[in-house]
Protein backbone atom coordinates (compact mmCIF):
# COMPACT_ATOMS: atom_id res chain seq x y z
CA UNK A 1 0.00 0.00 0.00
CA UNK A 2 3.02 2.67 0.30
CA UNK A 3 4.34 1.36 -2.65
CA UNK A 4 0.98 1.94 -4.78
CA UNK A 5 0.04 5.15 -2.05
CA UNK A 6 4.38 6.81 -3.49
CA UNK A 7 3.58 6.03 -7.40
CA UNK A 8 -0.24 7.69 -6.83
CA UNK A 9 1.54 10.54 -5.51
CA UNK A 10 4.67 10.77 -8.24
CA UNK A 11 2.51 10.91 -10.91
CA UNK A 12 -0.05 12.86 -9.36
CA UNK A 13 2.87 15.74 -9.41
CA UNK A 14 3.28 14.59 -13.01
CA UNK A 15 0.38 15.30 -14.66
CA UNK A 16 -0.28 18.22 -12.38
CA UNK A 17 3.11 20.06 -13.26
CA UNK A 18 3.04 18.76 -16.60
CA UNK A 19 6.34 16.63 -16.21
CA UNK A 20 7.61 13.26 -18.30
CA UNK A 21 9.04 11.14 -15.65
CA UNK A 22 8.96 8.53 -18.01
CA UNK A 23 10.09 9.81 -20.85
CA UNK A 24 12.92 11.30 -18.73
CA UNK A 25 13.77 8.03 -17.81
CA UNK A 26 13.65 6.35 -20.64
CA UNK A 27 16.11 8.90 -22.61
CA UNK A 28 18.59 8.05 -19.68
CA UNK A 29 18.49 4.57 -20.44
CA UNK A 30 19.13 5.00 -24.12
CA UNK A 31 21.88 7.42 -23.40
CA UNK A 32 23.46 4.41 -21.34
CA UNK A 33 22.85 2.35 -24.40
CA UNK A 34 25.19 4.28 -26.79
CA UNK A 35 27.78 4.40 -24.00
CA UNK A 36 28.97 1.02 -24.39
CA UNK A 37 27.11 -2.33 -25.89
CA UNK A 38 23.96 -3.58 -24.49
CA UNK A 39 25.33 -6.65 -22.96
CA UNK A 40 27.78 -4.53 -21.38
CA UNK A 41 25.60 -1.60 -20.00
CA UNK A 42 22.59 -4.31 -18.88
CA UNK A 43 25.36 -6.31 -16.93
CA UNK A 44 26.74 -3.41 -14.83
CA UNK A 45 22.89 -2.44 -14.06
CA UNK A 46 22.10 -5.63 -13.21
CA UNK A 47 24.78 -6.10 -10.68
CA UNK A 48 24.70 -3.17 -9.27
CA UNK A 49 20.67 -3.92 -8.51
CA UNK A 50 21.57 -7.00 -6.91
CA UNK A 51 24.49 -5.66 -4.98
CA UNK A 52 22.30 -2.31 -3.75
CA UNK A 53 19.37 -5.32 -2.71
CA UNK A 54 22.01 -7.17 -0.73
CA UNK A 55 23.55 -3.93 1.01
CA UNK A 56 20.35 -2.77 1.61
CA UNK A 57 18.99 -6.43 3.45
CA UNK A 58 22.17 -6.94 5.23
CA UNK A 59 21.99 -3.44 6.79
CA UNK A 60 17.96 -4.09 7.64
CA UNK A 61 18.86 -7.46 9.60
CA UNK A 62 21.23 -6.00 11.24
CA UNK A 63 19.45 -3.18 12.62
CA UNK A 64 16.73 -5.56 13.63
CA UNK A 65 19.13 -8.11 15.17
CA UNK A 66 20.63 -4.85 17.42
CA UNK A 67 17.13 -4.00 18.51
CA UNK A 68 15.63 -7.49 18.59
CA UNK A 69 18.55 -9.30 19.67
CA UNK A 70 20.80 -11.86 17.29
CA UNK A 71 19.00 -15.47 18.34
CA UNK A 72 15.71 -15.83 16.83
CA UNK A 73 14.84 -11.88 15.61
CA UNK A 74 12.94 -12.98 12.73
CA UNK A 75 10.10 -15.28 14.85
CA UNK A 76 10.07 -12.78 17.55
CA UNK A 77 9.34 -9.89 15.20
CA UNK A 78 6.62 -12.39 13.43
CA UNK A 79 4.65 -13.76 16.54
CA UNK A 80 4.53 -9.70 18.01
CA UNK A 81 3.50 -9.03 14.38
CA UNK A 82 0.80 -12.08 14.57
CA UNK A 83 0.05 -11.52 18.37
CA UNK A 84 -0.61 -7.46 17.93
CA UNK A 85 -3.04 -7.83 14.58
CA UNK A 86 -4.38 -11.22 14.73
CA UNK A 87 -4.75 -11.88 17.82
CA UNK A 88 -6.09 -8.64 18.87
CA UNK A 89 -9.32 -9.52 16.40
CA UNK A 90 -9.95 -12.25 17.66
CA UNK A 91 -13.37 -13.24 19.95
CA UNK A 92 -14.09 -12.17 23.36
CA UNK A 93 -14.63 -15.22 25.36
CA UNK A 94 -14.62 -15.62 29.14
CA UNK A 95 -14.07 -18.19 30.43
CA UNK A 96 -15.26 -19.00 34.00
CA UNK A 97 -13.81 -21.25 37.07
CA UNK A 98 -10.85 -22.52 39.10
CA UNK A 99 -8.42 -24.71 39.83
CA UNK A 100 -6.23 -26.20 37.16
CA UNK A 101 -8.76 -27.16 34.67
CA UNK A 102 -9.35 -23.09 33.83
CA UNK A 103 -5.57 -22.64 33.52
CA UNK A 104 -5.51 -25.27 31.29
CA UNK A 105 -8.24 -23.93 29.17
CA UNK A 106 -7.05 -20.71 28.86
CA UNK A 107 -3.17 -22.22 27.52
CA UNK A 108 -5.06 -23.20 24.43
CA UNK A 109 -7.59 -20.43 24.23
CA UNK A 110 -4.42 -17.81 24.08
CA UNK A 111 -3.30 -18.83 20.60
CA UNK A 112 -6.35 -17.89 19.09
CA UNK A 113 -7.31 -14.72 20.25
CA UNK A 114 -5.95 -11.88 23.23
CA UNK A 115 -9.21 -11.03 24.00
CA UNK A 116 -9.54 -13.37 26.96
CA UNK A 117 -11.11 -12.81 30.09
CA UNK A 118 -10.81 -15.33 32.95
CA UNK A 119 -13.02 -15.21 36.23
CA UNK A 120 -11.63 -17.23 39.08
CA UNK A 121 -13.33 -18.56 42.00
CA UNK A 122 -11.90 -16.94 45.49
CA UNK A 123 -13.36 -19.55 47.78
CA UNK A 124 -10.23 -21.65 48.43
CA UNK A 125 -9.08 -21.92 52.28
CA UNK A 126 -6.53 -24.80 52.24
CA UNK A 127 -2.74 -25.00 51.47
CA UNK A 128 -0.41 -21.94 51.06
CA UNK A 129 -3.66 -19.91 49.49
CA UNK A 130 -5.65 -20.67 53.16
CA UNK A 131 -2.65 -19.42 55.12
CA UNK A 132 -2.38 -16.28 53.18
CA UNK A 133 -6.14 -15.58 52.88
CA UNK A 134 -5.99 -15.95 57.03
CA UNK A 135 -2.79 -14.41 57.55
CA UNK A 136 -3.54 -11.08 55.39
CA UNK A 137 -6.92 -10.82 55.10
CA UNK A 138 -6.59 -11.07 51.47
CA UNK A 139 -8.94 -12.95 48.50
CA UNK A 140 -6.78 -16.33 47.96
CA UNK A 141 -4.11 -16.03 45.01
CA UNK A 142 -3.64 -19.57 44.22
CA UNK A 143 -6.41 -19.98 41.37
CA UNK A 144 -5.14 -16.20 39.97
CA UNK A 145 -1.64 -17.30 40.15
CA UNK A 146 -2.29 -20.44 37.79
CA UNK A 147 -4.36 -18.42 35.20
CA UNK A 148 -1.50 -15.22 35.54
CA UNK A 149 1.15 -17.80 34.44
CA UNK A 150 -0.73 -19.62 31.81
CA UNK A 151 -1.36 -16.78 29.75
CA UNK A 152 1.92 -15.32 30.18
CA UNK A 153 4.16 -14.31 26.87
CA UNK A 154 6.82 -16.14 28.42
CA UNK A 155 4.53 -19.48 29.64
CA UNK A 156 7.24 -22.28 30.33
CA UNK A 157 9.52 -19.76 32.10
CA UNK A 158 6.77 -17.88 34.50
CA UNK A 159 4.85 -21.06 35.28
CA UNK A 160 8.16 -22.59 36.39
CA UNK A 161 8.69 -19.17 38.18
CA UNK A 162 5.07 -18.77 40.23
CA UNK A 163 4.51 -22.66 40.86
CA UNK A 164 7.65 -23.08 42.23
CA UNK A 165 7.24 -24.24 46.12
CA UNK A 166 9.42 -23.28 49.10
CA UNK A 167 10.21 -26.69 50.49
CA UNK A 168 11.93 -25.14 53.89
CA UNK A 169 12.98 -21.82 55.41
CA UNK A 170 10.89 -20.77 58.42
CA UNK A 171 7.55 -19.03 56.90
CA UNK A 172 8.36 -20.34 53.48
CA UNK A 173 8.14 -23.13 53.76
CA UNK A 174 4.95 -24.82 51.58
CA UNK A 175 4.47 -21.14 50.07
CA UNK A 176 4.70 -20.88 45.93
CA UNK A 177 6.41 -18.05 44.54
CA UNK A 178 3.60 -16.69 42.80
CA UNK A 179 0.99 -16.59 45.62
CA UNK A 180 4.01 -14.45 47.95
CA UNK A 181 4.11 -12.08 44.58
CA UNK A 182 0.64 -11.32 44.55
CA UNK A 183 0.36 -11.15 48.03
CA UNK A 184 3.36 -8.69 48.49
CA UNK A 185 1.86 -6.47 45.30
CA UNK A 186 -1.34 -6.64 47.40
CA UNK A 187 0.38 -5.07 50.12
CA UNK A 188 2.25 -2.32 47.63
CA UNK A 189 -0.84 -1.66 45.60
CA UNK A 190 -3.28 -1.60 48.26
CA UNK A 191 -5.77 -4.05 47.29
CA UNK A 192 -5.50 -7.80 45.44
CA UNK A 193 -7.42 -6.53 41.76
CA UNK A 194 -4.35 -3.61 41.91
CA UNK A 195 -2.20 -6.27 42.09
CA UNK A 196 -3.79 -8.43 39.52
CA UNK A 197 -3.36 -5.96 37.35
CA UNK A 198 -0.01 -4.41 37.58
CA UNK A 199 1.58 -8.43 37.83
CA UNK A 200 -0.66 -9.03 34.00
CA UNK A 201 1.46 -6.23 33.20
CA UNK A 202 4.41 -7.13 34.05
CA UNK A 203 4.34 -10.68 32.80
CA UNK A 204 2.61 -9.34 29.53
CA UNK A 205 -0.37 -11.59 29.43
CA UNK A 206 -2.55 -12.01 27.02
CA UNK A 207 -5.96 -11.60 28.28
CA UNK A 208 -7.02 -10.41 31.57
CA UNK A 209 -7.49 -12.34 35.17
CA UNK A 210 -10.29 -11.40 37.44
CA UNK A 211 -11.64 -12.44 40.78
CA UNK A 212 -14.87 -12.72 40.79
CA UNK A 213 -15.11 -10.92 43.58
CA UNK A 214 -12.55 -9.01 46.08
CA UNK A 215 -14.42 -10.81 49.41
CA UNK A 216 -12.62 -14.03 50.49
CA UNK A 217 -15.64 -16.18 50.48
CA UNK A 218 -16.89 -19.22 52.54
CA UNK A 219 -18.23 -22.30 50.49
CA UNK A 220 -21.13 -24.54 52.46
CA UNK A 221 -22.63 -27.55 51.01
CA UNK A 222 -25.63 -28.82 52.09
CA UNK A 223 -25.81 -32.35 51.61
CA UNK A 224 -28.38 -34.97 51.11
CA UNK A 225 -28.57 -36.00 54.89
CA UNK A 226 -29.07 -32.58 55.68
CA UNK A 227 -25.78 -31.82 57.45
CA UNK A 228 -23.52 -28.45 56.68
CA UNK A 229 -20.27 -28.56 55.47
CA UNK A 230 -18.00 -25.48 55.33
CA UNK A 231 -14.68 -24.53 53.76
CA UNK A 232 -13.67 -25.44 50.53
CA UNK A 233 -11.15 -27.87 51.84
CA UNK A 234 -13.85 -29.58 53.63
CA UNK A 235 -16.29 -30.24 51.43
CA UNK A 236 -14.75 -33.37 49.56
CA UNK A 237 -13.59 -34.96 52.70
CA UNK A 238 -17.46 -35.03 53.78
CA UNK A 239 -17.63 -38.12 51.75
CA UNK A 240 -21.47 -37.20 50.94
CA UNK A 241 -23.83 -36.44 48.18
CA UNK A 242 -23.82 -32.44 47.71
CA UNK A 243 -27.50 -31.61 47.73
CA UNK A 244 -26.75 -27.41 47.01
CA UNK A 245 -23.78 -25.09 47.68
CA UNK A 246 -23.99 -21.87 49.27
CA UNK A 247 -21.54 -19.22 50.37
CA UNK A 248 -20.94 -16.40 52.83
CA UNK A 249 -21.34 -13.28 52.81
CA UNK A 250 -24.52 -14.40 50.75
CA UNK A 251 -24.83 -10.80 49.01
CA UNK A 252 -20.54 -10.87 47.97
CA UNK A 253 -20.50 -8.79 45.20
CA UNK A 254 -18.49 -9.38 41.92
CA UNK A 255 -16.15 -7.25 40.39
CA UNK A 256 -17.80 -4.61 38.20
CA UNK A 257 -14.91 -5.50 35.19
CA UNK A 258 -16.08 -9.34 35.58
CA UNK A 259 -19.71 -8.30 35.09
CA UNK A 260 -18.95 -5.96 32.08
CA UNK A 261 -16.25 -8.69 30.69
CA UNK A 262 -19.57 -11.33 30.94
CA UNK A 263 -21.73 -7.97 28.99
CA UNK A 264 -19.68 -8.15 26.45
CA UNK A 265 -18.57 -11.43 25.75
CA UNK A 266 -18.80 -13.28 22.11
CA UNK A 267 -18.76 -16.34 23.97
CA UNK A 268 -18.20 -17.88 27.76
CA UNK A 269 -17.08 -20.95 28.89
CA UNK A 270 -17.26 -22.98 31.87
CA UNK A 271 -15.35 -26.00 33.20
CA UNK A 272 -13.54 -27.69 33.10
CA UNK A 273 -12.38 -28.45 36.95
CA UNK A 274 -13.64 -29.06 40.34
CA UNK A 275 -17.83 -29.05 39.94
CA UNK A 276 -18.86 -27.74 43.31
CA UNK A 277 -15.58 -26.30 44.14
CA UNK A 278 -14.23 -24.78 41.32
CA UNK A 279 -16.89 -24.01 39.04
CA UNK A 280 -20.41 -23.33 40.78
CA UNK A 281 -19.14 -20.88 42.90
CA UNK A 282 -18.86 -18.08 40.65
CA UNK A 283 -22.32 -18.54 39.89
CA UNK A 284 -23.18 -18.33 43.70
CA UNK A 285 -22.83 -14.39 43.14
CA UNK A 286 -26.09 -12.91 41.74
CA UNK A 287 -25.24 -10.81 39.39
CA UNK A 288 -22.58 -12.91 37.46
CA UNK A 289 -25.51 -15.37 37.20
CA UNK A 290 -27.87 -12.47 36.00
CA UNK A 291 -25.26 -10.86 33.43
CA UNK A 292 -24.81 -14.49 31.48
CA UNK A 293 -28.55 -14.13 31.22
CA UNK A 294 -28.79 -11.04 30.08
CA UNK A 295 -25.85 -11.50 27.51
CA UNK A 296 -28.45 -13.21 24.86
CA UNK A 297 -26.21 -13.10 21.99
CA UNK A 298 -23.42 -14.96 23.60
CA UNK A 299 -23.42 -18.89 23.70
CA UNK A 300 -22.83 -20.69 26.75
CA UNK A 301 -20.17 -23.94 26.50
CA UNK A 302 -19.35 -26.43 29.21
CA UNK A 303 -16.14 -28.35 28.80
CA UNK A 304 -16.64 -31.74 31.04
CA UNK A 305 -14.57 -32.96 33.39
CA UNK A 306 -12.74 -36.23 31.67
CA UNK A 307 -13.35 -38.34 35.43
CA UNK A 308 -15.75 -37.77 38.51
CA UNK A 309 -13.90 -36.36 41.69
CA UNK A 310 -14.25 -38.56 44.57
CA UNK A 311 -16.41 -36.63 47.39
CA UNK A 312 -17.68 -34.30 44.52
CA UNK A 313 -19.53 -35.89 41.75
CA UNK A 314 -18.98 -39.87 42.92
CA UNK A 315 -21.53 -41.43 39.84
CA UNK A 316 -22.59 -38.40 38.16
CA UNK A 317 -22.72 -38.67 34.95
CA UNK A 318 -22.46 -35.62 32.36
CA UNK A 319 -26.38 -34.46 32.04
CA UNK A 320 -26.22 -34.57 36.17
CA UNK A 321 -22.80 -32.15 35.66
CA UNK A 322 -24.56 -29.94 33.76
CA UNK A 323 -27.98 -29.73 35.40
CA UNK A 324 -26.37 -28.99 38.69
CA UNK A 325 -24.73 -25.88 37.01
CA UNK A 326 -27.79 -24.56 35.84
CA UNK A 327 -29.78 -25.18 38.53
CA UNK A 328 -27.46 -23.29 40.86
CA UNK A 329 -27.53 -20.79 38.31
CA UNK A 330 -31.44 -20.47 38.72
CA UNK A 331 -31.92 -21.47 35.59
CA UNK A 332 -30.89 -18.27 34.37
CA UNK A 333 -29.76 -19.59 31.07
CA UNK A 334 -29.27 -22.99 29.17
CA UNK A 335 -25.81 -24.35 27.62
CA UNK A 336 -25.44 -24.77 23.93
CA UNK A 337 -22.93 -26.60 23.69
CA UNK A 338 -20.92 -29.10 26.19
CA UNK A 339 -17.17 -30.77 25.13
CA UNK A 340 -16.61 -34.09 26.27
CA UNK A 341 -14.21 -36.54 26.07
CA UNK A 342 -14.54 -39.23 23.21
CA UNK A 343 -11.79 -41.59 23.55
CA UNK A 344 -10.10 -42.72 26.98
CA UNK A 345 -6.62 -44.97 27.62
CA UNK A 346 -8.24 -47.88 28.86
CA UNK A 347 -5.15 -48.73 31.54
CA UNK A 348 -5.50 -45.01 32.68
CA UNK A 349 -9.07 -45.32 33.23
CA UNK A 350 -8.42 -49.27 34.81
CA UNK A 351 -5.88 -47.29 37.49
CA UNK A 352 -8.30 -44.45 37.94
CA UNK A 353 -11.35 -46.82 38.46
CA UNK A 354 -9.06 -48.23 41.48
CA UNK A 355 -9.00 -44.94 43.05
CA UNK A 356 -12.68 -45.06 42.73
CA UNK A 357 -12.32 -42.08 40.20
CA UNK A 358 -13.97 -43.44 36.95
CA UNK A 359 -14.64 -41.94 33.60
CA UNK A 360 -17.89 -39.50 34.07
CA UNK A 361 -20.77 -41.25 32.12
CA UNK A 362 -21.47 -39.86 28.24
CA UNK A 363 -25.49 -39.81 28.29
CA UNK A 364 -25.10 -37.26 25.81
CA UNK A 365 -28.56 -38.38 24.41
CA UNK A 366 -30.26 -37.05 27.29
CA UNK A 367 -28.85 -33.28 26.63
CA UNK A 368 -29.40 -33.34 22.88
CA UNK A 369 -33.29 -34.12 23.83
CA UNK A 370 -33.18 -31.14 25.17
CA UNK A 371 -31.82 -28.74 22.91
CA UNK A 372 -27.82 -28.78 23.82
CA UNK A 373 -25.52 -29.47 21.29
CA UNK A 374 -22.89 -32.59 22.79
CA UNK A 375 -19.70 -32.93 21.00
CA UNK A 376 -17.61 -35.71 21.75
CA UNK A 377 -13.96 -35.18 20.43
CA UNK A 378 -10.52 -37.06 21.30
CA UNK A 379 -9.65 -34.01 23.78
CA UNK A 380 -7.29 -36.09 26.31
CA UNK A 381 -3.78 -35.25 26.27
CA UNK A 382 -1.29 -37.62 24.54
CA UNK A 383 -0.42 -40.11 26.62
CA UNK A 384 3.17 -41.27 27.00
CA UNK A 385 5.11 -43.60 28.69
CA UNK A 386 5.95 -41.73 32.06
CA UNK A 387 2.46 -40.37 32.09
CA UNK A 388 0.16 -41.52 34.73
CA UNK A 389 -2.62 -38.80 34.90
CA UNK A 390 -5.67 -38.00 32.66
CA UNK A 391 -5.17 -34.51 31.62
CA UNK A 392 -7.25 -32.10 29.07
CA UNK A 393 -5.40 -31.03 25.88
CA UNK A 394 -5.40 -27.51 26.31
CA UNK A 395 -4.77 -27.30 22.35
CA UNK A 396 -7.55 -29.75 21.59
CA UNK A 397 -10.05 -28.40 23.26
CA UNK A 398 -9.32 -24.81 21.95
CA UNK A 399 -9.49 -25.60 18.79
CA UNK A 400 -13.05 -27.58 19.19
CA UNK A 401 -14.74 -24.82 21.03
CA UNK A 402 -13.29 -21.88 18.83
CA UNK A 403 -14.27 -24.24 15.51
CA UNK A 404 -18.04 -24.56 17.24
CA UNK A 405 -18.24 -20.60 17.77
CA UNK A 406 -17.31 -19.50 14.07
CA UNK A 407 -20.15 -22.34 12.50
CA UNK A 408 -22.23 -21.18 15.65
CA UNK A 409 -21.93 -17.24 14.49
CA UNK A 410 -22.04 -18.27 10.74
CA UNK A 411 -25.53 -19.36 11.39
CA UNK A 412 -26.34 -16.94 13.42
CA UNK A 413 -25.95 -14.35 11.18
CA UNK A 414 -27.66 -15.98 8.55
CA UNK A 415 -30.82 -16.32 10.80
CA UNK A 416 -30.74 -13.14 11.57
CA UNK A 417 -30.33 -11.93 7.74
CA UNK A 418 -33.35 -14.19 6.85
CA UNK A 419 -36.11 -13.38 9.59
CA UNK A 420 -36.80 -9.78 8.29
CA UNK A 421 -37.26 -11.66 4.86
CA UNK A 422 -39.68 -13.59 6.28
CA UNK A 423 -41.78 -11.10 8.29
CA UNK A 424 -42.02 -9.28 4.69
CA UNK A 425 -43.36 -12.09 3.50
Amino acid sequence: MFVAGFSLLTMGVAILFNLQPVTFILNIVKWLATLAPSHVTGSALLVLGVSLLVFGYLRTRKTMNTVMGENGWVTKFMDDLYKNHKLARGPKIVAIGGGTGLSTLLRGLKTYTNNITAIVTVGDDGGSSGILREDHGIIPPGDIRNCIAALASEEELMTSLFQYRFKSGGGLGGHSFGNLFLTAMSAVTGDMLSAIRTSSNVLNIRGRVLPSTLEPITLIAEMEDGSLVRGESQIPEAKGKIKRLFCEPFNAKPTDEAIEAILQADLIILGPGSLFTSVIPNLLLKEIREAMQANTHAPKIYVANIVTQPGETDDMSLSQHVEAIEAHADHLFQFDMVVASSALPEHLVARYERYESPPVILDAELLRIRGTEVLLRPIVAEITAGNKTLRHNPYKVARVVVSWLRKYQRQHRRTIQVAPLLTEV
